[in-house]
């Protein structure tokens, strides 16, 4: 089973990424694997394995960046948000 919350050390550590996602999204796992194959370091939260308020925290940081609350939300350098699974705009943010 996938840890709650990680870090993947990659190559590119130029911007702060962070990856609000679900366990058994497969658009999640779309994104996690673009970020990994492209070398970029970035952090993780898998929602669905957190609990408590924990859990109600993180839910709380996901709605600042996307209302809608749905996943993949991807923060970059927390100042702006991708929603979903958008590679070519992954690709841009990051200068990939």
């Amino acid at each position: 089973m996938a840890e709650p919350k990680g870090h993947f050390s990659g190559e590119h550590a130029e911007h702060t990424v962070l990856l609000y996602a679900l366990s058994t999204c497969i658009w999640c796992r779309k994104t996690r694997q673009l970020l990994e194959e492209a070398q970029v370091s970035f952090d993780y939260i898998y929602l669905d394995l957190l609990e408590g308020e924990e859990r109600r925290a993180a839910e709380q940081e996901v709605r600042q960046w996307n209302p809608a609350k749905s996943f993949p939300t991807l923060v970059i350098d927390g100042a702006e948000a991708i929603v979903g699974f958008k590679p070519d705009a992954i690709r841009e943010k990051l200068e990939l």
